[in-house]
């Protein structure tokens, strides 16, 4: 939350703009890192809501808070997709940046990034399966299945039987070099083969896609008509994932053709579109390069009900502490 704060928020003046905060709204801010959306939404006199599955971004919120005497934020350790449970009403915006965070990437210990050797981690909650878990103990097809699905590694199968072939494995430096030494790898290549595995193994522990997909469903619920969605991706995957959201519950999903049925009819749109899909410029990539990847699509909630039924609360055992 402070100026020094290690996570450079990505696309944060798209972010601010698309969300258009006036003082007095209530807003969330479903992946809080290092606050840098909360903050720029609490700098405009909206109060904020602000989850996060990792306990270190809670605390490291609260001191900051503390500190700053900063009102109007409510911290709750959990998942983004537990906001409805967070609420008394309706709010006027939902953010998402989706991903594993800088500051996750750049602690070792977190065993995220091959970059600097550590323990093989990756969990966002710091409970639950490891990476390490998985690795040792999944069946070769299921880590095969895995770097195919979430990876889009296309020599899945070779990498999968190298890792059977290596376990135990322990520590992140010793992975890599097994995805490497299996594909080959030339100190020279522009890009790292490990990525694809490191990025498929964190994808799939901590349930980012489905995690998404129900983040996405609970933000459609706890708009209230006029609502802002603005959602931040970094790969493929995820983009892909909103992007087909919000285009269904625009009302721009496909209908039938003459080789085709019709398509049942759907429900009224529960969003409406706003410009395209956003992108970092140049001056923001020369200061953040990670922001290269970065993808902004953004919506408004109309006055049509939510799409389905309301799941039962996932916020058993929720952590929330209010400032």
């Amino acid at each position: 939350m402070s100026d020094s704060a290690p996570h450079v928020p990505v696309l944060l003046d798209e972010v601010v703009a698309a969300l258009a905060p006036a003082p007095g709204e209530t807003m969330i801010d479903g992946t809080f890192g290092a606050g840098g959306y909360t903050r720029a939404l609490l700098a405009k006199g909206v109060r904020v809501i602000a989850f996060d599955r990792d306990p270190d971004a809670i605390l490291a919120g609260q001191a900051a808070v503390v500190e700053g005497a900063i009102d109007g934020l409510t911290l709750v350790q959990a998942d983004f997709s537990a906001m409805e449970s967070a609420i008394e009403s309706p709010v006027d915006g939902v953010t998402l940046d989706i991903g594993v965070s800088s500051m996750q990437l750049d602690q070792a210990e977190r065993g995220f990034s091959f970059q600097s050797d550590g323990p093989l981690d990756m969990r966002m909650a710091q409970a639950g399966m490891s990476a390490a878990d998985f690795v040792n103990e999944a069946d070769e097809e299921a880590i095969a299945d895995v770097l195919y699905q979430y990876g889009d590694e296309p020599k899945s199968r070779r990498v999968a039987r190298a890792i059977v072939a290596a376990r135990p494995l322990t520590r992140t430096g010793e992975l890599a070099t097994v995805v490497r030494k299996a594909l080959g790898y030339r100190p020279h290549d522009k890009k790292d083969p490990a990525t694809r595995t490191f990025q498929a193994i964190r994808i799939h522990i901590n349930r980012e896609l489905d995690e998404l997909a129900e983040g996405l469903a609970a933000a459609e619920r706890v708009l209230k008509p006029g609502g802002r969605l603005a959602i931040v991706t970094f790969h493929s995957l995820e983009d892909r994932m909103v992007k087909r959201f919000l285009r269904d519950r625009s009302g721009g999903a496909p209908s039938g053709s003459r080789h085709l049925p019709q398509a049942s009819a759907a429900a009224a749109p529960s969003f409406q579109k706003v410009g395209r899909a956003v992108r970092a410029g140049e001056a923001e990539l020369a200061r953040n390069p990670r922001a290269r990847s970065a993808t902004l699509r953004m919506a408004t909630r109309t006055e049509a009900p939510a799409w389905g039924a309301s799941p039962a609360s996932a916020a058993n055992g929720r952590q929330e502490a209010t400032i």
